[in-house]
């Protein structure tokens, strides 16, 4: 299963930092948007 997931980590290294991009700018989003109904 471990050889699995390095060789899977392996073929997707391309994208990885784009999917992680992506996943942090989500999650400021909802940050974000949670936090703008205190505002008004």
């Amino acid at each position: 299963m471990l050889i699995e997931l390095k060789s899977a980590f392996q073929r997707s290294s391309a994208t990885l930092a784009g999917d992680m991009a992506g996943a942090v700018a989500l999650g400021l989003l909802l940050v974000v948007g949670l936090h703008l109904t205190s505002l008004f």
